[in-house]
């Protein structure tokens, strides 16, 4: 009988209860983990974001929320227990009394005591929360794409109550510097014009990195975007933009902070304000190429591999590689030795951006931007961009082409005919090099002349055929 009575008891501790175990115990809701953490529920959306955790839709909800199927935000425990340790937390509770210390003595007119508040402001670093998500520059690369387009977008905001001054200026500084790097290291593939933005496509140290800039239009902000999480995505991926061009600088051999070569700046003292003030803007201009850290005489010692391959035994691989390596070579520089002016009224930063990224030389007037580099009568200059119907002064050396020449020459990997792109001409159609057609879909003409060209077969073999069949089928007709 005693023993009977001890299986029971053990049995009895056995048996589980109803939702201690399994998918009720794995999830946490939104509320549970703001009282866990003793945060606002503003804060817990900063944490998150910052920390990179994200709620998850349970798949058995009403286990989950032990027989209720009401409408609720789920986290997984072990990520709210990850966060819990974060050292950020403890500097958001001293920003909370920050904020009522100041609150309380602008209320009493303290103009000294609020002053020095201010000046003891809790401030954070978020360098310890890249190093956590991102343990290797590699991992950092490919998750930069979301980060470019942020940055990029953020940067053409106005300053307002909900974007503040500092990372619009943050934003548009790292901004221009990867723009820099891809221009030094050639990295641009693809460009494409949308109704939202200009897409761009650049391939750094073996990763695709896709991005949207937005158009640079005067627009009205939508009421219904919360501004405030926007500038928290930005204030991690500001930082994380500055890690990576540090990085891309330094293994590039450059500067960082990049250093020009200006020009005219002998009248303000090195390391004044005014010095820096015009080395930012005529690095804005993107006109001018980067100092490079290398002294000149290692520069010619250096000997680069050109064509690298796994399998150096298999002639195809090193052909098929060599092949590679020259349309890439050809590519890079599909605009050098050309010299081009720009127009009042063509997007100047993007084209600039682009000719100098594959080669080219490229001015504008000088009453638009500090930068240019030389003028509009200068008789070396082979294009001018101009997007009107006409022009009263032209120069007989020069052709005078709309600005998606530039983009579709880039996408075609070749310098198009300029005919069907002068001013005032109708364009041919701006096909988007990201698009990937499968069988069945429609392919325009200009797409299928394009793929003609790539596989290495010719319109005129594709034209005589076309013509003998029909001479041949008249033939038969007459008979």
């Amino acid at each position: 009988e005693k023993q009977k009575h001890v299986l029971n008891e053990n049995r009895m501790v056995r048996q589980k209860k109803k939702y201690e175990s399994g998918a009720a115990t794995a999830y946490i809701s939104r509320n549970q983990a703001i009282k866990k953490l003793q945060l606002s529920l503003a804060d817990f959306r900063r944490l998150c974001i910052l920390k990179g955790i994200y709620p998850h839709e349970p798949r058995h909800k009403k286990k989950v929320g032990k027989g209720s199927t009401a409408p609720k935000t789920y986290y997984f425990l072990k990520d709210i227990n990850y966060i819990s340790h974060e050292p950020i937390i403890k500097k958001f509770r001293e920003f909370k009394h920050f904020a009522r210390r100041l609150t309380k003595a602008i209320n009493k007119k303290n103009t000294e005591q609020a002053n020095r508040i201010r000046a003891n402001r809790p401030k954070y670093k978020l360098d310890h929360i890249v190093k956590e998500r991102y343990p290797s520059f590699i991992d950092a690369l490919r998750d930069v794409d979301d980060c470019l387009s942020m940055c990029f977008l953020f940067a053409t905001f106005p300053r307002t109550v909900a974007t503040h001054l500092d990372f619009i200026l943050l934003s548009r500084r790292l901004t221009v510097e990867f723009m820099h790097y891809v221009i030094a290291s050639r990295s641009l593939r693809k460009v494409f014009i949308s109704i939202k933005g200009i897409y761009f496509q650049a391939e750094v140290m073996g990763q695709t990195i896709s991005w949207v800039v937005p158009h640079k239009l005067g627009y009205t902000h939508p009421t219904e975007v919360d501004y405030k999480i926007m500038q928290t995505f930005t204030e991690f991926y500001t930082t994380l933009l500055g890690f990576i061009n540090y990085k891309l600088y330094t293994d590039f051999n450059l500067h960082y902070p990049p250093k020009l070569e200006i020009e005219g700046l002998e009248s303000a003292e090195e390391g004044s304000s005014e010095f820096k003030e015009q080395h930012e803007e005529r690095l804005q201009a993107l006109s001018q190429s980067l100092l490079s850290s290398r002294p000149e005489d290692l520069e010619e010692d250096i000997e680069i591999d050109e064509f690298p391959a796994e399998n150096t035994d298999d002639p195809d691989k090193i052909e098929q590689a060599k092949v590679e390596a020259d349309k890439l070579k050809k590519l890079q520089n599909l605009f050098k030795g050309l010299k081009f002016y720009l127009s009042r009224e063509v997007p100047r930063e993007t084209l600039v951006f682009i000719i100098r990224a594959f080669g080219g030389e490229v001015s504008w007037c000088y009453s638009i931007c500090v930068g240019a580099t030389y003028t509009e009568s200068d008789e070396t200059i082979t294009h001018q961009i101009v997007d009107r119907a006409e022009m009263p002064n032209q120069y007989l050396s020069r052709y005078y082409v709309q600005p998606q020449w530039v983009f579709d020459s880039i996408n075609a990997r070749k310098l198009l005919p300029v005919e069907d792109y002068f001013m005032g001409a109708v364009l041919p159609p701006h096909l988007s090099p990201f698009v990937e057609e499968q069988e069945g879909d429609y392919i325009p003409l200009e797409r299928q002349q394009q793929m003609l060209e790539h596989t290495g077969t010719s319109d005129s073999g594709v034209e005589e055929g076309s013509e003998e069949e029909v001479e041949e089928s008249s033939e038969e007709e007459e008979e």
